[in-house]
């Protein structure tokens, strides 16, 4: 009978190995470590894989699937053995291994042929009281920032840091963020900085994102709008020469406004540098700017990163970027199956099954039936009778 695989050994399949040893070798780990990389890394995602909460929780549900790790070089480890992994081997590493499998993802993800979009973004996490030390604080609540760029079309992130909360938004941009040149760039509030804008068109991107109540265009020109749409006006012009402390504003290009009219009924001011697509397209691409929340939303529910086995700073990067990891994982697998589920079914399957020997697709389709087997015919298995 041939070997089936758990759900876990379906999953990590997808994991571009090739590329993990020399990654390890860059960083010149597992030299004299009997708990290498490698463990560490299966460790990890199957505790995050299987939603377990804590050191405790991972150790104890491995130790009894041991043999499956070891199919793949891994091992169930002791408590204390993967918290010192966590919080001394470089979380470098495993992000690394994220941008990796996100360069797997692009070559297998379907995608849409437009333009590339970006969304940016940031969300808070509550880290614990014994964060205190890493984030400079003595008493209050203990928060760090997820900084998120996000892919809408792939629905998967392209980048991601950590900076204690006090990081401005616009701070984390400027000095974090790779700009990719022709991209289109949708954004809030937060990342209201003309500085930046005037860097993101010389690297010939566009955006699109919302302006302040008290930031006035000048020499405008009205264009014509649909009646009775969701689009109020659509008016091209520049943005003020002077900023508040009478620098002259980096921005001197010419923008676009449009008021937008959404469905609670507040009204939006958007700003942006194209100035040909239909406003209501531009109303759209700034709607997608929600699929970033409800991603943010998603990783905290499913991927536990709301709490974590580790007390400083390496040990969060590394457990979000296994999170990362395999949320990218479940996106490959969802893309494999013939059916239509959403990555929340798929990974609830997994989650639920993680050391079950049988096919993801049966688990999805009760009805599936394994593709027939090729049975080679060789000379050893002809019996020839003789009259």
């Amino acid at each position: 009978m041939p070997y089936q695989p758990t759900v876990f050994e379906q999953t990590v399949q997808h994991f571009p190995w090739n590329r993990f040893d020399p990654l390890v070798r860059k960083y010149g780990l597992d030299r004299y470590d009997d708990f290498t990389a490698r463990k560490h890394f299966l460790a990890l995602l199957g505790g995050i894989l299987g939603g377990q909460q804590g050191l405790r929780a991972t150790t104890t549900t491995l130790a009894p699937n041991n043999g499956v790790l070891q199919r793949h070089r891994g091992e169930a480890p002791a408590r204390s053995t993967l918290s010192e992994a966590n919080r001394n081997r470089p979380a470098e590493l495993f992000v690394d291994l994220f941008h990796e499998l996100m360069g797997q993802a692009d070559r297998h993800l379907r995608r849409s042929l437009r333009t590339a979009v970006r969304l940016i973004d940031a969300t808070h996490l509550n880290l614990g009281k014994r964060m205190q030390r890493w984030l400079g604080l003595h008493q209050g609540k203990v928060a760090a920032k997820l900084h998120v760029v996000f892919d809408p079309s792939a629905q998967k992130p392209v980048f991601f840091e950590l900076t204690p909360a006090k990081v401005n938004d616009i701070t984390a941009a400027k000095t974090l963020i790779s700009i990719q040149p022709g991209a289109t760039y949708v954004f809030d509030l937060g990342y209201y900085d003309f500085a930046w804008w005037a860097q993101l068109l010389a690297n010939g991107c566009s955006f699109v994102t919302r302006l302040k109540r008290n930031t006035l265009l000048r020499e405008v020109e009205e264009r014509t709008v649909t009646p009775g749409g969701c689009v109020l006006s659509d008016r091209v012009g520049l943005l003020p020469q002077r900023l508040a402390s009478t620098r002259q504003n980096p921005f001197q290009q010419q923008g676009r406004e449009i008021e937008v009219r959404i469905d609670t009924g507040k009204v939006l001011r958007l700003f942006t540098t194209d100035l040909t697509s239909p406003a209501e397209e531009i109303a759209a691409l700034y709607k997608e700017r929600w699929q970033i929340e409800l991603f943010f939303k998603w990783i905290k529910q499913n991927l536990k990163i709301t709490h974590f086995m580790g007390t400083n700073e390496n040990a969060i990067r590394t457990q979000i970027a296994v999170s990362f990891i395999a949320y990218l994982l479940v996106l490959l697998l969802q893309d494999r199956q013939q059916l239509a589920s959403s990555p929340a079914r798929i990974l609830l399957i997994v989650r639920t099954h993680l050391f079950v020997r049988r096919p993801i697709a049966a688990m999805l389709d009760p009805g599936w039936t394994p593709p027939p087997r090729n049975v080679a015919t060789t000379a050893q298995l002809s019996l020839q009778l003789c009259n």
